[in-house]
């Protein structure tokens, strides 16, 4: 380690992101960079603290703790501390394939087990990350690395989210042929259209890794649905092996009356179809807008902030978010401590926004829908609410309990569902028998990945489950490796 009082030296440092009034006026990305000098300062803040947690990545109580694909986060921080960015590069690569993917959208479970952190502001671990990976496009130390020869084998990969895009990038390193299919009309999957272009631009950052991936030798395949206008029989009959990285995208829905009202949707139609009109500079037929609108926005989690931040940016009327759950608290409550990750309240980049917009964070938190009323034309405008108690019922279950009196009537002529995933679309696991868990993912044994059906492996959330991005790229690079085992019956593979 470079300094070893720089912990206690130097305080925690962040840099500044572009004013919430300002931002909510485009698409552009909010965060803006520490000077260089900074940057190095913070590094010097990792402490030799014998034990690395933050790079553990396992799961603790749920939840991850440290980073799941084990980036050599000490010898990074060191090196850039040190002034050695290429360097640093070379090592986030060793086990990252996208680190300016995760240094934006990752929620930075390494820092909630980093071991400065028990008692005071952890290191700014992500925001070295990004940093590192911008330098490096920046002064063009990123290059096309096309595999020295091709071993003749050819893999298909369904799906170019997270899992798809790392299992792709492997497998063409070591030499496999490589095609990937996406159903959608660009490469990128969750990447693309799922996470919002003010939080990871599509042109700048996207795009320009898809491009090098192509430039070494990864084929994409789009507006092709592997089971639809492709048939699923033919993957055996054209590749020797195949791994599906379809995501979860079965959304949850909310069976209460009203349901069937217009202006109700699901939250990733809402945002896919902005983002699409983003990159098209056009509102296709599919396009949902906000604008002049009462928004509600129906749970939590990043996909609930990526809708508020774009319903602001649509010029929303008003806005709402309708959390079932309590107010986490301020600080780490007894029964989290640290290494886990921290379940404490924070405002993510479109709370900041809506208060600054409207004077408050727009969350509402142990309240839930009841019912939807709509207008004469069949339009939604209004959602019935009540508080809600966590506590048994008379049958002994825990869970949300109404409370008696509480009920509220909320303006709304758009109403967006973002509850979370149920588990990936079944057609294509129907058309090709694979077998499946009591959650409907697909069958496979985690560090295994290998399915019921010989040759078919399966990686990501369509095995674990909804999941963060990181844990997408943790399985794609294990997949690749497991798949590259059957292929060549070794592997050299991390």
């Amino acid at each position: 380690m470079g300094k070893p009082t720089g912990f206690i030296e130097f305080e925690r440092e962040l840099p500044a992101d572009r004013s919430p009034l300002s931002r909510i006026k485009d698409w552009k990305e909010i965060h803006l960079h520490l000077p260089e000098e900074n940057l190095k300062t913070q590094g010097s803040r990792c402490m030799d603290c014998g034990v690395p947690f933050c790079h553990t990545g396992r799961l603790i109580s749920g939840m991850a703790s440290g980073c799941p694909v084990n980036n050599l986060i000490p010898e990074w921080n060191d090196l850039v501390y040190r002034g050695l960015w290429r360097e640093a590069l070379e090592r986030l690569h060793k086990t990252n394939n996208f680190p300016e993917f995760t240094g934006r959208v990752c929620p930075a479970p390494c820092e909630g087990s980093c071991v400065l952190g028990i008692n005071n502001p952890p290191v700014t671990i992500k925001n070295i990350e990004v940093s590192i990976i911008d330098k490096a496009w920046e002064e063009g130390w990123v290059t096309p690395q096309p595999p020295a020869k091709r071993t003749g084998k050819k893999v298909a990969i369904i799906g170019s989210g997270p899992a798809g895009l790392s299992a792709a990038a492997q497998l063409n390193r070591a030499g496999h042929t490589v095609t990937v299919f996406e159903r959608a009309d660009r490469p990128g999957g969750l990447l693309m259209y799922g996470i919002p272009n003010m939080k990871l631009d599509k042109q700048e950052v996207v795009q320009r890794r898809l491009t090098l991936l192509e430039d070494e030798g990864v084929k994409f395949v789009c507006n092709t649905t592997v089971g639809g206008n492709y048939p699923a029989e033919n993957l055996s009959k054209e590749f020797d092996a195949t791994i599906l990285c379809t995501g979860a995208t079965k959304p949850r829905d909310l069976p209460i009356p009203g349901r069937e009202l217009k202006g109700i949707h699901f939250a990733m139609d809402f945002l896919t179809a902005n983002t699409k009109a983003v990159l098209d500079g056009s509102k296709g037929e599919n396009y949902i807008s906000a604008e002049a609108k009462d928004v509600v926005i129906i749970g939590g989690g990043d996909t609930g902030t990526d809708c508020v931040g774009t319903s602001l940016r649509h010029g929303c009327k008003s806005l709402l978010q309708l959390e079932i759950m309590a107010k986490p608290p301020l600080e780490r409550a007894g029964n989290n401590p640290w290494p886990e990750w921290p379940k404490t309240y924070k405002m993510d980049y479109g709370q900041e926004e809506a208060a600054a917009k409207f004077g408050d964070d727009p969350r509402v938190y142990l309240t839930t829908a009841t019912h939807f009323e709509g207008d004469a034309d069949g339009n939604v405008k209004s959602v019935h609410v009540v508080d809600v108690e966590w506590k048994k019922d008379e049958k002994g279950n825990f869970g949300p309990q109404k409370v008696p009196g509480t009920e509220k009537v909320l303006p709304a002529q758009l109403v967006l569902l973002a509850m979370g995933f149920l588990g990936p679309e079944q057609p294509l696991l129907e058309a090709l028998g694979l077998e499946r868990d009591a959650r409907s993912n697909v069958k496979a044994e985690h560090e295994k990945y290998t399915t019921s059906l010989p040759g078919v492996f399966a990686a990501g959330d369509c095995r674990r489950g909804q999941s963060l991005v990181v844990w997408a790229f943790n399985e794609g690079r294990g997949a690749a490796r497991e798949c590259d085992r059957y292929l060549m019956g070794a592997t050299d593979l991390p």
